[in-house]
């Protein structure tokens, strides 16, 4: 029988502050939902998340458009 293999999560910090840098104008609308679901409106707006898989992979959808910090 063979043996299942754990996929290896990477340590994650506390919390991501997240600053939106460029406009989501002229982007696919998955990319423009996925600015809006983070809850960034503008050039210049920052939002503070919980760091988790589904905001990691929300910022990844984005990451020419925002700079990300790890905040612990």
């Amino acid at each position: 029988m063979l043996k299942k293999q754990r996929r290896q999560v990477p340590k994650m910090a506390a919390r991501l502050k997240v600053t939106q840098v460029k406009s989501g104008v002229g982007n696919s609308q998955r990319q423009r939902d996925s600015l809006r679901t983070l809850g960034l409106k503008r050039i210049g707006d920052i939002i503070v998340k919980d760091d988790s898989l589904v905001v990691r992979g929300l910022v990844r959808a984005v990451a020419h458009l925002v700079k990300v910090e790890e905040i612990n």
